[in-house]
């Protein structure tokens, strides 16, 4: 199993991985101690184990927030899919009304010309 070694506030932490996942390890390693810089920017030194749980928070919140995201966008996808299958059947609707018009139209057509050739064997 790899090991890779992620610094976060300039501390060394090694950690297993699977393989192939080494370079994911280390990208996620760089955004917690890029947000942990963030924090200590903005609140001093306030104690290493506060700044990791104020860290995991604020990356805590963002995964949340992108849930909710999420959730909500696979809502408004399955509410425009919904639109779509009505909007089709819909237009099914009309394509067979609109065939069926011209059926009857073809009919009547039928029928003048019809009269119109016995007119015509008349005369």
């Amino acid at each position: 199993m790899p090991q890779v070694t992620v610094t976060i506030g300039g501390r060394d932490y090694k950690m297993a991985c699977g393989d192939g996942e080494e370079e994911h390890l280390l990208a996620l390693g760089r955004l917690v101690d890029e947000r942990h810089g963030e924090l200590k920017r903005s609140f001093g030194e306030v104690g290493d184990v506060r700044l990791s749980v104020m860290t995991a928070i604020m990356i805590a919140d963002e995964l949340n927030e992108a849930k909710r995201r999420h959730a909500a966008l696979e809502q408004e996808i399955e509410r425009l899919r919904d639109s779509q299958a009505d909007a089709a059947s819909a237009t099914d609707g009309r394509h067979a009304e609109t065939a069926g018009r011209i059926a009857a139209a073809a009919e009547r057509l039928e029928r003048l010309a019809d009269e119109l050739t016995d007119g015509a064997r008349r005369d």
